[in-house]
């Protein structure tokens, strides 16, 4: 019997070949100045385009989005055509490639903003347990604290949805076939929902639906421009009961299961193609409960995916039980660019090399062998 990792899969309105997909993730690998995808970036993405889905690393969709050295943007010209380049060849392989817009909030430093200026967040609270990286010298850089944010004026949170539109249309014209809402991770759009760290009394904070009406006001403006069907949204819930667990960047929940269900149930009537989920993936990290599990699969009817320290067994396990439709494999694809075709076969697996994940040439990055050598 064929292991239903390698069914094929329709999101939307596109057929995908097989459920594995490539989540996105963080490589500073960017041609500066600019923040521009390049050709190693292209190639990157093309030696992995038999996943059943892609998803492209962190995208800063303006200037103030960016925390760390060397991520690509999706807001200058330059930028639009370097990913055109990326999504010409993996569409020539038959892939399916989408771009995870990306904006950080106060996940940030000075460095990193235009002018020097304050990052941006929904309340001046500063992240903590959290690093975050700039450049000190060309191709050198260091992890520092973030800077304390600055809260967001209420006029200026439209403009923040009228920049994700915008990226949206900047997207679609660079040939992507759908976009993620990176909403995890304590970066802006987890912000805004976040109790800890969304202290506002205008409408966008406060009640638990204030606390999502940016991330229901994002996805209704990039729904103009992608069919929501082509609209994905990646949480990381968090359940936790010790105190390591739950300082992490100050955002786990009073009630997780309220706040992502809630979430969930709202994304399901705005009828978008899925929702991603990043489970946490540290040593002793807490898993997500299986009643959570269940009461996602009944709440959200559309395409789930996951990601998170998955292996094959693992991953077939939480396809068989419908708790999910897609799964990431995140350091294992970054070290295996034939992966589906090495799981499908019960191939050896290479080993991430951690020194390169972040920033660097080719090695780490492009370099890896594949089972032809």
């Amino acid at each position: 019997m064929q292991s239903s990792l390698f069914r094929p899969l329709v999101l939307g309105e596109i057929s995908l070949r097989n459920r594995i997909a490539l989540p996105a993730l963080t490589r500073c690998r960017s041609a500066q100045p600019g923040n521009i995808p390049n050709d190693m970036m292209r190639e990157y993405y093309v030696q992995r385009s038999s996943a059943g889905f892609m998803v492209t690393e962190g995208t800063q969709i303006e200037p103030r989005g960016q925390g760390y050295a060397w991520t690509p943007g999706i807001y200058s010209a330059e930028q639009i055509a370097g990913w055109q380049k990326v999504i010409q060849a993996v569409s020539a392989q038959g892939g399916t490639l989408f771009c995870q817009l990306w904006h950080v909030g106060r996940v940030s430093h000075r460095a990193l903003q235009p002018q020097q200026q304050a990052p941006i967040a929904p309340s001046a609270i500063a992240a903590t347990n959290v690093r975050v990286f700039i450049e000190t010298a060309p191709g050198e850089g260091e992890l520092v604290a973030p800077s304390e944010p600055r809260a967001l004026e209420t006029e200026e949170i439209s403009q923040l949805v009228e920049l994700y539109r915008q990226a949206a249309v900047n997207a679609k014209q660079a040939g992507f076939e759908g976009i993620e809402l990176h909403a995890a991770n304590g970066y802006l759009i987890n912000q805004f929902l976040s109790a800890h760290t969304n202290l506002r009394t205008d409408q966008y904070g406060g009640s638990l639906a204030n606390r999502l009406r940016f991330l229901k006001e994002v996805v209704a403006a990039v729904s103009t421009v992608f069919d929501s069907r082509r609209v994905g949204v990646r949480f990381s819930p968090l359940f936790s009961t010790t105190e390591e667990d739950r300082v992490y960047l100050g955002l786990v929940e009073p009630d997780p299961a309220e706040t992502y269900l809630t979430a969930a149930k709202m994304l399901d009537e705005m009828k978008i193609g899925y929702l991603s989920i990043a489970e946490a993936d540290w040593d002793n990290s807490p898993g997500l409960p299986e009643s959570f599990r269940t009461a996602l699969r009944k709440t959200f009817t559309s395409v789930i995916m996951v990601a998170g320290r998955y292996d094959q067994a693992k991953a077939q396990h939480v396809l068989s039980q419908g708790w999910a439709d897609l799964v990431g494999f995140g350091r294992t694809f970054i070290a295996n660019p034939d992966l589906p075709e090495r799981l499908q076969r019960g191939l050896a697996l290479n080993s991430v090399e951690l020194s390169s994940l972040y920033g660097g040439t080719a090695r780490g990055y492009t370099d890896y062998p594949t089972i032809d050598g």
